[in-house]
């Protein structure tokens, strides 16, 4: 699986972030959790997504931050999140 993410406000920055294949995972990575790019949120700062998806139902989750969201064809579903302290978070 992979999710597509654009910071529009930053100079229009595109990338998708892969899981990492079993085969590739490093020794104390987590199964199905890790990826080959990690998103990153400013700290402190009020940080607006905006999720859809181009073919079924899909969750965006990070439980660590009390955020979920669905991804649903032909919609755009909002999601407000603000994280007060720095760290690595899972989704799910």
């Amino acid at each position: 699986w992979y999710w597509s993410y654009e910071y529009s406000d930053f100079m229009n920055i595109e990338f998708d972030s892969y899981m990492i294949p079993l085969n590739e995972l490093n020794t104390g990575s987590f199964r199905l959790l890790e990826t080959d790019h990690h998103l990153i949120i400013p700290m402190k700062t009020n940080t607006r997504m905006i999720i859809s998806s181009a073919d079924v139902i899909h969750s965006w989750t990070v439980p660590s931050l009390g955020v979920k969201v669905d991804a649903i064809p032909g919609r755009l579903n909002q999601l407000n999140l603000y994280s007060n302290r720095p760290g690595l978070f899972y989704g799910q």
